[in-house]
C-alpha cells in the first residue's frame, strides 16, 4: 500500500492517461479471495478491505473536493487577474489622461502668458503714445504761453509807447482846444 501511494504521487498526467483506472472502493468491497489451507482469515481480509475501501473512498471524496476547490480558486484567480489587468489598463489610461491634462494646462498657461504679455506690450505702447501726445500737448501749450507772453509784452510795450506819446502830446500843446477851432472857423 505504501509503495502504491509513493508511485501515485510521482506519476504525471501523461502517465495517468496510460495507466489503468484506479480500483474503486466498491471493487475493494466486492473482491473475494480464494481460501487456502492456512491462508488469511476471510473475515479479517474482508474487514480490512472494507476499512481500506472506506478510507480510500474518503480520500477520493477529499481529493474530489480539493480538485473542485482548486478549480474554484483557479477561476477566482483568473477573475482577479482579469480585474488586475483591467485596473492596470485603467491606471495607465488615468495616467495618460493626467499627462494629457497636464500638457494641455501647460499649453493653456503658456498661451495665457503670451496673451497677457501681448496685452501688456499693447498697453505699454498705448501708454507711451499717450505720454508722447501729452508731452507734445505740453510743448504746444508752452509755446503758446511764450507766444501769449510775447504778445502781452508787445501789447504792453505798444500801450506804454502810446502812453508815452500821449504824455508827450499833453506837454506840448500842439492841439488847439476845440473852442479855439470853432471860433476860428466862424
Amino acid at each position: 500500500m505504501l509503495q502504491f501511494n509513493q508511485r501515485a504521487e510521482t506519476t504525471t498526467d501523461s502517465e495517468r492517461a496510460t495507466q489503468p483506472p484506479p480500483i474503486t472502493p466498491l471493487e475493494m468491497r466486492q473482491t473475494t479471495f480464494a481460501s487456502g489451507w492456512r491462508g488469511y482469515s476471510p473475515a479479517a481480509v474482508r474487514a480490512f478491505l472494507v476499512e481500506a475501501s472506506e478510507s480510500y473512498e474518503t480520500a477520493l471524496r477529499e481529493n474530489e473536493r480539493l480538485r473542485q476547490d482548486i478549480e474554484r480558486l483557479r477561476a477566482s484567480l483568473r477573475q482577479y487577474q482579469e480585474l488586475e489587468n483591467g485596473l492596470k489598463g485603467t491606471l495607465l489610461h488615468a495616467q495618460k489622461v493626467a499627462d494629457d491634462v497636464r500638457a494641455s494646462a501647460r499649453l493653456d498657461a503658456d498661451r495665457v502668458v503670451k496673451e497677457a504679455q501681448g496685452r501688456a506690450e499693447l498697453l505699454m505702447m498705448a501708454a507711451q503714445n499717450r505720454l508722447e501726445d501729452a508731452q507734445r500737448e505740453i510743448d504746444g501749450l508752452k509755446l503758446r504761453r511764450r507766444e501769449a507772453e510775447a504778445n502781452v509784452e508787445s501789447i504792453i510795450s505798444s500801450l506804454h509807447s502810446t502812453l508815452e506819446f500821449i504824455r508827450d502830446q499833453q506837454r506840448e500843446p500842439r492841439v488847439l482846444p476845440l473852442r479855439t477851432l470853432i471860433e476860428a472857423a466862424s
